[in-house]
């Protein structure tokens, strides 16, 4: 049961983190949108600067953030009862598992693709391009790949600890 209330507390913050600024600033998460929509974001001149900075950064964001969920991912599955890298690792999965599946199914083929308020300015008529599912579904796939990752570096987090 405690799992569960995690799991539900953390989509809503993830909703919260992704949402509220891609409400104020779609285009700040244009690394996150279908290819073709990128590619016509990047030919309007308005963006044109714009982009080249989300790209450069874009990288390293997502490898520090990495690191930083794994920390929080371990201590939330520590403080949980999790105490081996068997436990640490499927209690990390499962959460970074049931997020990723809430991010495919809710954000993005139920919200991101219906709701026009996260259209960027001068892609309005690409609605088949936003409502698009495979790039979603290779995303949850992508996800899947990560979430082995942080699960796996949140074991190495008990590691760590044992030994100090």
């Amino acid at each position: 049961m405690v799992l569960v209330i995690e799991c539900i507390i953390i989509c809503i913050l993830f909703s919260l983190g992704i949402f509220i600024p891609l409400y104020k600033n779609p285009v700040g998460q244009i690394m996150s949108y279908p290819k073709k929509i990128r590619e016509r974001v990047q030919s309007l001149p308005q963006y044109k600067d714009c982009i080249k900075k989300k790209e450069k950064f874009h990288l390293l964001i997502k490898m520090i953030s990495i690191f930083i969920f794994a920390l929080i991912l371990y201590i939330i599955a520590y403080m949980s009862g999790a105490k081996t890298f068997i436990q640490v690792f499927k209690y990390v999965f499962t959460i970074f598992f049931v997020v990723n599946l809430y991010d495919l199914l809710i954000m993005d083929l139920l919200i991101f693709r219906n709701i026009k308020k996260f259209r960027i300015p001068g892609t309005e008529d690409m609605d088949k391009e936003y409502k698009e599912c495979w790039h979603h579904i290779r995303g949850f796939f992508i996800g899947i790949g990560i979430g082995i990752i942080v699960s796996l570096i949140s074991t190495l987090y008990i590691q760590i600890f044992n030994i100090i």
